[in-house]
C-alpha cells in the first residue's frame, strides 16, 4: 500500500520550475543502493523541508520525503540536512531533487549493486603488478610493458651479512607496487595481505566465484588467491635463507620520477632486516599456509613452505625483538642513502600478537599462544600498517570454535570488547552530518583517512558476525556510502566508480600514460588536514581537506593497504546482502 501511495505522488510535482540543474550541495552514494538497505543523502548548507526521488530526466516524481536536521560536526561550520528514503525500494535509476536547489548525481537501486566495485577493487592489484607485462587482453587500455623484473637486486650495506655481503645480487621478482611509487615494502604488504586473506577466510564462497579477468583465471585457484599469490611469491624471496630474518623493503635509493614502470630503471636494493618485517612476514605466511593447504593440488608444497618460512621468521624475531627500522639513523652509517617510504615502527607488540595468533591457529602449538600478552590494554585500535592487533583478534574470532578450551576465555573477551567498540562507532550515527561512522571525530582524518572508513566498516561487520544485529552491518554500509560520495567533498573516492571521481591521483602509471582516465578501482587516500605535501588545498576543514591533483600525495595517493579494506568491505556486504535482507 505504501509503495502505491508513493508512486501516486507523481500526480505530479512539476520540477521544471525549481530543479533544473545538478548541484554539488546534494551528496550521495553515486553508485547506488540495495532495495532493502538504508538509503540516505546529505544536503549541504541549504534549508528545505522536503526532497523528492525522480527519474533522471525529472519527468516522473516517485517519492516525497521530509528532511531531518540540520546537523554539523564540531570541527566544521557546514550544516547538512539528511534525506532518508530507505522505504523506497523500487529497482531503477533515479536522482534526488530538492526544491529550488537542484538534483543529485544519478544512482541505481538494485541487487548486487556493489558487485562491480568489489571486482574493481580486487582487479586494481593486477594493475599494480610488477615483473610482468600487462597485455590488452587483461588490462584493456591500461596495458603496459613489463616493469621492474627485480632479478638483479643488490644487497644494501645495511642488509649485509657474512653469507650475503654488501653488493650481493639476489632475485626477488613479482609483488605489487606499494602505492603511487615503484617500491615494495614488507610491513605494508603485511596488513594488505592479512586483510585480504581474511576476506577469503570469511567469505570463501563469494570470493570463490568472483572472477576479474586476470591471466591465471580458471587455473584452479580463485582470482583473489591468485592475486595474493603474486605478492606472496615476492615476500618469500625477502627472507634471508641463512638466518630467517626478513628485509624491510625492496627499493630504489630515491623515488623514481613521473615515469612508466618500464622506464624506471634505477638500481634496486634490499635494505636492513627489521623485527616488524619479520613479524608481518610470519603472520602472513602462517595465514597463507592454512589457506593454500586447501589447494595442494594446484600449488603443491606451498603450504609447507609458507609454514616453514613463518616459523623461521618468528624465531628470528624472538631472537631480535628490537631491531627497528630507523631510516635517518641508518643513512648516517650506510650508503647510498635511502629516501623512500620508511614504514618505521617503534612498537612491535601488536605485530608479535598478530604473528603469534596466526601461528597458533595454523599449528595448534600452545607455545605461540602463551608467548604474548594478548591484551596489553582494553582498546580496540582500528587497523593500520603500524597497528595490526585487530587482525589477530579477527582471526581468533574466526577460528574460536576450533581452538583449545584454554583459549575460550580470551575469545569471549574479544567478543565483548569488539562489540562494545562497535556500539561506540554507531552511537548517534543518525545525527552525524553525513550519516556515517566516519567523521564523528576530527581524529578520523589522518593520512589515508579513507582506509580508516573502510576499516571501521570491517570492525562493524565482525560485530555483526558476533551478534547478528543488523545495525552494525548498516553502519558498515553507511561508511561505504561515505566512500562512494556521501561526504563533505562530494567525491566518490574510488577511481572510475561514480560520477565525480579522482582523475589526477598520485599514481605514477596513471600520471605517466597518455590516458585521461586513471587506473580504475583505486581508493584515493582521502581528506587529510595535515596537508604534508604543501599542495594548494581548497579548505583546511578536516573533512574537506582533499584535492584531486598529482601534487597531493597526502590526500590523493593510492596504496595497497588502503585498497585492501575496500576489497573486504565491498565483498563482505555483497556476500551478506541476501541474508541481511538488503536484497530479496
Amino acid at each position: 500500500m505504501l509503495r502505491a501511495v508513493l508512486f501516486l505522488i507523481a500526480v505530479l510535482i512539476p520540477f521544471s520550475g525549481f530543479a533544473q540543474r545538478r548541484t554539488e550541495q546534494i551528496v550521495i552514494n553515486q553508485t547506488g543502493f540495495y532495495p532493502g538497505a538504508p538509503k540516505v543523502a546529505a544536503i549541504k548548507d541549504f534549508k528545505s523541508d522536503s526532497f523528492f526521488i525522480t527519474t533522471p530526466d525529472l519527468a516522473d516524481t516517485l517519492y516525497k520525503g521530509a528532511t531531518k536536521g540540520p546537523y554539523s560536526a564540531e570541527y566544521s561550520p557546514v550544516e547538512t540536512l539528511l534525506a532518508d528514503f530507505s522505504d523506497f525500494n523500487a529497482p531503477g535509476n533515479y536522482v534526488l531533487t530538492v526544491p529550488y536547489l537542484g538534483y543529485s548525481w544519478p544512482f541505481e537501486i538494485t541487487s548486487e549493486v556493489h558487485r562491480p566495485l568489489a571486482k574493481a577493487s580486487l582487479k586494481s592489484y593486477y594493475f599494480q603488478r610488477m615483473s610482468v607485462p600487462l597485455p590488452y587482453e587483461y588490462a584493456g587500455k591500461w596495458s603496459r610493458p613489463e616493469g621492474h623484473p627485480d632479478d638483479r637486486v643488490m644487497v644494501h650495506s645495511s642488509a649485509a651479512s657474512d653469507k650475503r655481503p654488501e653488493g650481493t645480487i639476489i632475485s626477488a621478482p613479482k609483488g605489487w607496487y606499494d602505492a603511487g611509487d615503484y617500491n615494495k615494502y614488507i610491513v605494508n604488504s603485511g596488513i594488505t595481505m592479512g586483510t585480504m586473506f581474511s576476506a577469503w577466510e570469511d567469505y570463501p564462497e563469494y570470493y570463490g566465484n568472483l572472477k576479474v579477468n586476470i591471466p591465471e583465471s580458471g587455473n584452479g585457484l580463485p582470482d583473489l588467491l591468485n592475486e595474493l599469490l603474486w605478492n606472496l611469491r615476492w615476500m618469500l624471496k625477502m627472507q634471508d635463507p641463512y638466518d630467517g630474518g626478513v628485509y624491510h623493503k625492496l627499493t630504489t635509493a630515491s623515488f623514481e620520477g613521473r615515469l612508466m614502470p618500464a622506464e624506471a630503471v634505477s638500481q634496486r636494493y634490499v635494505v636492513q632486516k627489521s623485527t616488524a618485517a619479520a613479524l608481518n612476514f610470519a603472520a602472513v605466511t602462517a595465514q597463507a599456509s592454512r589457506v593454500f593447504r586447501n589447494f595442494e593440488d594446484v600449488v603443491p608444497g606451498l603450504a609447507d613452505s609458507c609454514l616453514k618460512a613463518a616459523e623461521y621468521a618468528w624465531e628470528w624475531a624472538r631472537a631480535n625483538p628490537e631491531v627497528y627500522y630507523r631510516q635517518n639513523e641508518m643513512n648516517k652509517l650506510h650508503d647510498p642513502d635511502i629516501e623512500t617510504g620508511a614504514y618505521g615502527d617503534g612498537n612491535v607488540d601488536d605485530e608479535f600478537i598478530w604473528a603469534a595468533s596466526e601461528l597458533f591457529i595454523t599449528t595448534g602449538d600452545e607455545r605461540y599462544f602463551r608467548s604474548v600478552n594478548l591484551f596489553p590494554d582494553t582498546s580496540m585500535p582500528v587497523p593500520s600498517w603500524n597497528q595490526v592487533r585487530l587482525l589477530a583478534y579477527y582471526s581468533l574470532l574466526r577460528y574460536g570454535d576450533d581452538l583449545p578450551q584454554y583459549a575460550a576465555g580470551n575469545i569471549e573477551i574479544i567478543k565483548i570488547r569488539l562489540t562494545r567498540f562497535a556500539d561506540e562507532l554507531i552511537e548517534n550515527i543518525e545525527y552525524q552530518p553525513y550519516h556515517a561512522v566516519m567523521g564523528k571525530t576530527a581524529r578520523d582524518f589522518v593520512w589515508g583517512s579513507n582506509s580508516v572508513a573502510a576499516n571501521q566498516g570491517i570492525v562493524l561487520i565482525n560485530a555483526y558476525h558476533i551478534t547478528g544485529n543488523r545495525n552494525y552491518l548498516d553502519g558498515a554500509l553507511h561508511n561505504l556510502d561515505y566512500l562512494l560520495g556521501r561526504n563533505a567533498t562530494g567525491y566518490s573516492f574510488v577511481t572510475g566508480y561514480g560520477h565525480k571521481t579522482p582523475m589526477n591521483i598520485h599514481h605514477r602509471p596513471s600520471d605517466a600514460d597518455i590516458l585521461p582516465q586513471p587506473v580504475p578501482g583505486l581508493l584515493a587516500g582521502g581528506p587529510n588536514p595535515g596537508q604534508q605535501d604543501g599542495c594548494d588545498y581548497p579548505s583546511s576543514i578536516p573533512d574537506e581537506s582533499f584535492v584531486d591533483h598529482w601534487c597531493s600525495y597526502a590526500s590523493n595517493e593510492i596504496a595497497i593497504n588502503w585498497n585492501a579494506p575496500l576489497v573486504y568491505l565491498s565483498g563482505a556486504i555483497e556476500s551478506l546482502q541476501f541474508d541481511s535482507g538488503y536484497s530479496d
